[in-house]
């Protein structure tokens, strides 16, 4: 596409994290978290269940059973809640 000028080569040059597999994501953005940790980030930040769901998007019951070893967090939870264990809870406020 670049070469028949379809995409200039600012384009071409900013690929995004959705262009690239989950395999080329830094290991930090998506190392695995057990139950134990994400209650731990929970608590360091102060919040309840129920906020920290919010604050992640997801359900309660779900923040529920990734503490207890249930579920494993995947995508864009295992991303989130990365950032929050390596810079806090403020990174995402």
């Amino acid at each position: 596409m670049h070469k028949s000028g379809l995409l200039s080569k600012a384009a071409r040059d900013k690929i995004t994290m959705r262009h690239l597999g989950a395999s080329d994501m830094p290991a930090a953005a998506t190392a695995k978290i057990s139950g134990a940790d994400v209650k731990a980030i929970r608590e360091r930040a102060k919040l309840s269940q129920a906020v920290f769901a919010r604050y992640l998007n997801v359900t309660a019951g779900y923040v529920s059973q990734l503490e207890r070893g249930d579920k494993h967090p995947t995508g864009p939870t295992l991303v989130l809640l990365n950032v929050i264990r390596r810079k806090g809870i403020e990174a995402i406020l």
